[in-house]
């Protein structure tokens, strides 16, 4: 399956942002939503890539956008490594059945059994505005990101 592509209906997914707490797409309806595939917790380019989105959180909060990060690590491996990083954002659990939502944006591999390293900006209808998918060892910083919502704003 390819990756979702601008225009495409976003799915919506529910997924565990803690070991008690569930959040949903639609959750975020009226707001830009960032989503951050990456394949696993504690990662060398991982860890650089969330700390980065971390230190970006408040040019993503003047845009209206709300940053989750997605892998298959579940919520207790997400809750350490958020800590431990001082992240503020929700790091969700795509953990059982495994990979689900990465296999509904076309971001999973199968191979390694983890989300590829994939982006997609969605706008306050739910749609898809744009999405990216990184060489797993890359970091695709932000500014992909930032375009886009950027584009979204002028939009408007």
């Amino acid at each position: 399956m390819e990756i979702l592509q601008k225009g495409r209906q976003a799915p919506d997914f529910e997924l565990f942002a803690t070991p008690d707490q569930r959040l949903k797409l639609s959750d975020f309806k009226g707001k830009n939503v960032i989503l951050a595939f990456y394949p696993a917790d504690w990662s060398p380019v991982c860890s650089d890539q969330m700390a980065l989105y971390n230190e970006m959180l408040k040019f993503f909060n003047k845009k209206n956008a709300q940053l989750l990060g997605i892998s298959v690590d579940s919520a207790w491996c997400h809750g350490a490594f958020g800590k431990d990083r001082k992240l503020h954002f929700p790091l969700l659990a795509d953990f059982e059945p495994k990979g689900e939502v990465a296999k509904a944006y076309g971001v999973y591999d199968e191979k390694a059994g983890e989300s590829k390293r994939a982006l997609f900006v969605i706008d306050g209808e739910g749609k898809i505005s744009w999405s990216y998918l990184s060489p797993t060892a890359v970091n695709p910083g932000a500014d992909g990101i930032l375009d886009a919502l950027d584009e979204l704003e002028k939009n408007k």
